[in-house]
């Protein structure tokens, strides 16, 4: 069942110089339960985007509905109420500077009508649930930004919310940090069942925790689905840059301005991903044994989809292309996923 529901969603921003759609028809599809990723680099509309979810941003046009409710058609009051039920942490924390972390905690709770005794113990369950018990006196400034984000996640889920919307919740975080903040969501998606969206620019934080995603380019999707049918097969460019170049958004034109796709000896180049009980046998060995010609592994790699570790190799195939075809059929007959690789994909520099 889809607790939010997107459709021909648009967000037009009108000033004095110029007219930006940061948004362009945007249909989308959340079901309860799920952890679903938007990604995109600076400036691709996904932080517009879920601040559309919750109507903090109001579309230009279009409706979102969230469990049932479409936004647009509620009051004010109506509005404020069913926001109770969405609740956001962000990449800066948010927390009150001059307030303990206890306190930070409890203040949403005071400002719904609950009693401060009723609050006070709220919080601490909650500071256990995300760790930091012992922390319940300091304040902010005494915090790791680890130990902040926690205690924004603990304050979001203060109004046991249904939904929690993270705007790049991890992006000021050193990875080991944001690897712990990632098990932390995981494990409260996991025994609560709240539906979590992650606004992302990293790639590596979809494959840890999310389910589905969503490719944001310009304003626009241009790719979704499961998570791990993106990294078995990239339909669009943009899945294919963060996928097989490895490239998470904001290196896109950086990548492009620096030219670093360069050309290869090898006239057809593919790329396979390892799948279930694919791994168990050598099959690039057998093929090579198989068919007497040998291939060029221009890339290896194993990559964490959603706790499932995935095998991808890039390799060179032979000239012939009789052989090849084969060599394809070789391969996907034996329980591999194959995606043809096209000029525009860029890979591992030279070969071994």
């Amino acid at each position: 069942m889809a607790i939010i529901e997107v459709k021909g969603l648009s967000r037009t921003f009108v000033t004095k110089d110029a007219t930006v759609e940061a948004l362009k028809d945007i249909d989308l599809s959340i079901e309860e339960g799920d952890v679903y990723g938007i990604i995109g680099m600076s400036g691709a509309g996904k932080s517009t985007l879920v601040r559309c979810l919750n109507y903090l941003e109001k579309p230009t046009s279009g409706t979102v509905t969230v469990e049932g409710h479409e936004l647009g058609k509620l009051s004010e009051k109506e509005l404020r109420a069913l926001r109770s039920d969405i609740g956001m942490i962000f990449q800066n924390f948010n927390l009150l500077m001059q307030s303990t972390v206890i306190d930070n905690v409890i203040f949403p709770l005071t400002i719904h009508g609950m009693s401060k005794a009723k609050a006070k113990k709220k919080a601490m369950n909650l500071l256990e649930t995300v760790g930091l018990a012992e922390k319940a006196s300091s304040y902010p400034a005494q915090l790791s930004g680890g130990q902040c984000q926690r205690v924004a996640i603990a304050r979001a889920l203060a109004s046991d919310p249904k939904i929690l919307l993270c705007d790049e919740a991890t992006s000021a975080l050193d990875p080991q940090t944001t690897q712990q903040i990632l098990a932390l969501l995981k494990k409260i998606n996991q025994e609560t069942g709240i539906t979590i969206i992650i606004i992302t620019h990293s790639m590596s934080v979809v494959r840890e925790i999310c389910h589905n995603v969503a490719i944001v380019e310009k304003g626009e999707i241009v790719e979704r689905g499961l998570v791990e049918d993106i990294f078995t097969h990239p339909k669009s460019k943009a899945a294919r840059r963060l996928v097989i170049e490895g490239k998470d958004p904001d290196q896109w034109e950086e990548a492009a301005s620096a030219k670093e796709v360069k050309a290869l000896h090898e006239s057809r180049r593919i790329r396979i991903v390892y799948q279930q009980n694919s791994s168990y046998e050598p099959v690039i060995a057998n093929m090579v044994l198989h068919f007497g010609k040998p291939v060029n592994i221009l890339k290896a790699d194993t990559k964490d989809v959603n706790g499932t570790a995935r095998g991808e190799m890039i390799l060179g195939l032979s000239d012939d292309p009789k052989l090849s075809d084969n060599q394809i059929s070789y391969l996907k007959e034996h329980g591999l996923a194959v995606d043809e690789l096209t000029t525009d994909d860029d890979v591992a520099k030279g070969g071994r």
